[in-house]
């Protein structure tokens, strides 16, 4: 997840208390004071990469418009068919090579949200974009207390080279939150977990 915004504060103990008895549960009863206080709904924005891609055949849609049939991949979500839009048909052309040669791997995630053509380089002089998730963060994300969290499951070295020239910071960000400032995602549950719920030095 590139990005996920937070909702009001919940206690660390409370949240662990509502585990132990409730884990099946979608929401856990324990949550409801936390929701129920906010005034209005907070809106939340996240932004999911899958690297390599996906099967298209079996992501997009036959049809155009309201009516189309759901793929097998996307059967999950048909309930939600009043909610939701596919997009389609869309090209990043900063994410290709340009004249820069090889280096595909590193190109598509800096550029994927920030539609800019990463500049090729290896060193500190890293060049990208503000990523659009940190530019929704300044906006909604002023309303949690947490405006954004970076998450992932793979490498987060960000020196060094990574893919034919491009620095490491291209290949394992993607968010920016300016076009010098790379953003490194968390891929340890451990650290997640004390970064929205205390590290267990409070009374909480």
């Amino acid at each position: 997840m590139s990005q996920m915004t937070t909702g009001r504060a919940l206690p660390r103990r409370t949240f662990l208390r509502g585990m132990g008895t409730a884990v099946a549960l979608p929401f856990l009863d324990a949550m409801t004071p936390a929701f129920a206080a906010a005034s209005t709904p907070i809106t939340r924005v996240a932004f999911v990469y899958t690297a390599n891609g996906v099967i298209m055949q079996d992501w997009t849609p036959a049809q155009d418009g309201v009516g189309f049939a759901f793929t097998k991949t996307l059967q999950p979500v048909a309930p939600f068919r009043d909610q939701l839009l596919v997009v389609s048909g869309l090209a990043h052309r900063n994410g290709e090579a340009l004249g820069d040669g090889p280096g595909d791997h590193a190109r598509a995630g800096a550029s994927w949200l920030t539609g800019v053509h990463p500049k090729k380089t290896q060193g500190a002089d890293i060049r990208n974009g503000m990523s659009v998730d940190q530019m929704l963060a300044q906006d909604i994300g002023r309303s949690t207390p947490l405006p954004s969290l970076e998450l992932g499951l793979q490498d987060v070295r960000m020196v060094g080279g990574c893919d034919s020239g491009y620095s490491c910071a291209y290949s394992n960000t993607l968010s920016w939150g300016s076009p010098t400032t790379p953003l490194p995602y968390e891929n340890n549950p451990r650290r997640v977990f004390e970064h929205l719920f205390g590290d267990g030095e409070t009374t909480d």
